[in-house]
């Protein structure tokens, strides 16, 4: 990337975030601090009054807009392919904020660039084989990210694997999540006085309240980075005929996949589960083309499973 091209996506940069970190910039274009401190100087000189602030960060300042950037043909298609992604993966509210969103975006794109999204539109569909939200909510997620950015309660009622009845909650998020096709929020549960996982699809109901939150929390990235990974965790390895390897799919990582190792015919599966019983359900279902290697009191589970389905048959 020469000078020019370098400088222009810099104040671009400066302009996406209310303050924006020098060695954020060195980062990114893996220059020097000492090239940094260079370039944004070029910029005061040019006019854009930047405010810089000795260990903090760059800004812009409040009210300075230069008119809308031009995309290349690249950046122009990939809004198609993160369009089909919000369309599949976010609820109702979000999907038609970004619609929005996108629709000024597109409004200062070039003509031959309209052209070539319109043409290709029709060619990426994104499919969802899961419903990540409750149909009956259309706001899932924007009440949720309102909560967190206002540091408000929200109340819900949650439906939960343990419990027959829906159950009322209030929550302090800490932060989504998007893993093996669902969102997930990590939040404090005022019920349970400690952090849960809740998955979006099993929230009934959801609402801001005008409380505040109790206390201060770490940042998702924190909060992930610190959660021990291995807690109350049993180790178990398996191995599968390997023509038996496409009856697990996705399904492996649901259930704590870690690795595997080529045994010749067989493949030799590890995972980490935090239930023996729900694991042995699962393994159930592709059980004559597996064996357990470990633990033990996994085996003594399965034969259970099969003498209570025996007697039934």
């Amino acid at each position: 990337m020469n000078r020019f091209d370098r400088i222009t996506a810099i104040l671009i940069q400066l302009q996406s975030k209310k303050i924006v970190k020098a060695q954020d910039i060195a980062d990114r274009f893996g220059i020097s601090l000492r090239t940094v401190y260079r370039d944004v100087r070029s910029l005061e000189e040019a006019g854009i009054p930047i405010i810089g602030e000795a260990g903090i960060g760059y800004s812009i300042m409040d009210g300075y807009r230069l008119p809308p950037v031009m995309f290349t043909r690249e950046e122009a298609r990939t809004f198609i392919t993160a369009e089909k992604l919000m369309e599949t993966f976010t609820d109702l509210s979000t999907k038609a904020s970004y619609k929005s969103a996108m629709y000024k975006v597109k409004s200062v794109l070039r003509s031959s660039e309209k052209d070539m999204l319109d043409s290709i539109e029709e060619n990426i569909e994104v499919r969802q084989r899961t419903i990540p939200f409750n149909t009956s909510i259309s706001n899932t997620l924007e009440i949720i990210l309102k909560s967190i950015s206002e540091k408000k309660l929200a109340q819900m009622e949650y439906s939960s694997f343990n419990s027959s009845e829906p159950i009322q909650r209030k929550i302090e998020p800490v932060g989504i999540y998007h893993e093996f096709n669902y969102w997930y929020t990590i939040a404090f549960c005022h019920l349970r006085g400690d952090y849960r996982h809740f998955r979006t699809d099993r929230i009934l109901q959801i609402d801001l309240s005008d409380e505040p939150f109790t206390k201060e929390h770490y940042s998702l990235k924190e909060y992930l980075e610190r959660m021990p990974e291995n807690d109350n965790l049993e180790t178990v390895i398996i191995r599968v005929n390997k023509p038996a390897l496409r009856f697990l799919l996705e399904q492996k990582y649901f259930n704590g996949f870690v690795s595997e190792t080529d045994k010749g015919e067989m493949m030799e599966m590890t995972f980490l589960t935090a239930s023996l019983d729900n694991y042995a359900r699962w393994f159930i279902t592709f059980a004559d083309q597996a064996e357990i290697i470990t633990p033990k009191s996994l085996k003594d589970k399965i034969k259970m499973l099969v003498s209570a389905i025996s007697a039934k048959f």
